[in-house]
């Protein structure tokens, strides 16, 4: 199996012998010619077209009706936080299985984050674990929905949609709407993923999307606040912005607030990019079926498709492996032949800052962080070289 599937990987890359990256970008179309309008009229940083370009083109793309740039996930996501209403000392319920980033941005909203279990088959935020650990430990007031052994506020709930899949998003809002909770989806591997024809990330209050280097589009660091509400999207601007009052030359600034301004000479890569978005989804669609192809019929690796009515972006097309053995034998073998391949994230509750938080059994995470494993599954494509 290993041979075929080498085999296999350095045919759809048609690389016989070079190293073959997990997730790299292909520069492939306006991408030089729209940094060099940046240099050249010297709009580089947080002035510039090509930042309200980019949010034109998200908009539209995703269908979001606000769509704020900023210059990373993990940003974004403290700002939709803050913008939800998470305060110093809240809860925020999340999952275990994520990038750190997650569990990150509600340390820097001031919150504490309560991991709980994922759904074996999206791998994303269990609504079972969600809707056990409301009813077991939570219970509603005219204040909100409450810790019922301490009394501290759960301010919000933050899904992830791994590797692009969509979890069960509409069953964990319906669960939250309930409680009184306000989502805000970690989108940032979704762009392009979509649940019933709808774009993930506005499901709930917020969505957020990465552009980091390793994305379906990069801007080299970047993220995306999508909201199906125009006034919160107009907040979302203000305050990720300094909260700065238009005006020709005064400096004033009506808030405590973030500057999470995205450059201008990086929404320029993403302008570029996105104009090339329906190729790059359609190459990551077709590496997916030459994946689902190659397990279809093996005992030693399951495909981890997209779940029913989502179509993804397959961010990152990954296998699980009949157990850790298996797994952690493929990481190796792969990793020395030369074609990276990577196991999914440790679970937050085993890293040494997230180790004491409130956690449920976290059983279906664990089994996966130990089966599955991504394989290389960047965009395909050629790169213009850059001129002398």
């Amino acid at each position: 199996m290993l041979e075929s599937l080498i085999a296999l990987v350095r045919g759809l890359y048609a690389e016989p012998e070079a190293f073959i990256p997990l997730h790299a970008p292909v520069f492939a179309g306006n991408e030089k010619t729209y940094l060099c309008r940046c240099v050249d009229t010297t709009f580089v940083s947080s002035v510039g077209e090509y930042v309200d370009r980019f949010e034109a083109m998200l908009r539209e793309f995703t269908g979001a009706a606000a769509a704020v740039a900023v210059v990373n996930g993990t940003c974004g996501l403290t700002a939709a936080l803050g913008l939800s209403g998470v305060r110093p000392g809240d809860l925020v319920l999340t999952q275990a299985l994520t990038f750190v980033a997650t569990a990150n941005a509600i340390r820097h909203a001031g919150a504490e984050p309560v991991f709980l279990d994922s759904d074996a088959g999206t791998l994303g935020l269990s609504p079972v674990a969600l809707e056990n650990f409301l009813q077991a430990q939570a219970e509603r007031g005219p204040d909100g929905t409450r810790l019922r052994s301490d009394g501290r506020r759960i301010a919000a709930c933050l899904p992830m949609h791994v590797l692009g899949h969509a979890c069960r998003i509409r069953e964990i809002c319906a669960l939250c709407e309930a409680w009184g909770i306000p989502v805000v989806e970690d989108a940032a591997e979704a762009l392009g993923s979509t649940l019933d024809g709808r774009h993930l990330g506005l499901f709930g209050r917020i969505g957020v999307l990465s552009f980091n280097g390793n994305k379906t589009v990069t801007t080299g660091g970047g993220g995306m606040l999508l909201t199906m509400d125009p006034e919160l999207g107009a907040r979302a601007k203000h305050l990720t912005t300094t909260a700065k009052r238009p005006h020709p030359w005064e400096f004033f600034h009506d808030e405590t607030a973030w500057n999470f301004r995205l450059p201008n000479v990086n929404a320029a890569l993403g302008c570029a990019q996105m104009e090339r978005i329906a190729e790059i989804l359609a190459d990551k669609r077709a590496l997916a079926a030459a994946y689902r192809e190659f397990c279809t019929g093996r005992t030693e690796l399951e495909f981890v498709d997209q779940p029913a009515g989502c179509l993804s972006n397959f961010w990152l097309c990954s296998v699980r492996a009949p157990g850790l053995a298996a797994r952690d034998e493929l990481l190796a073998e792969t990793n020395k032949r030369g074609i990276m391949t990577r196991p999914l994230w440790r679970l937050m509750t085993d890293l040494p800052m997230y180790a004491g938080c409130l956690q449920d059994n976290l059983n279906a995470a664990r089994e996966a962080v130990e089966r599955v494993l991504s394989l290389p599954s960047g965009p395909r494509g050629g790169k213009r070289p850059c001129a002398s």
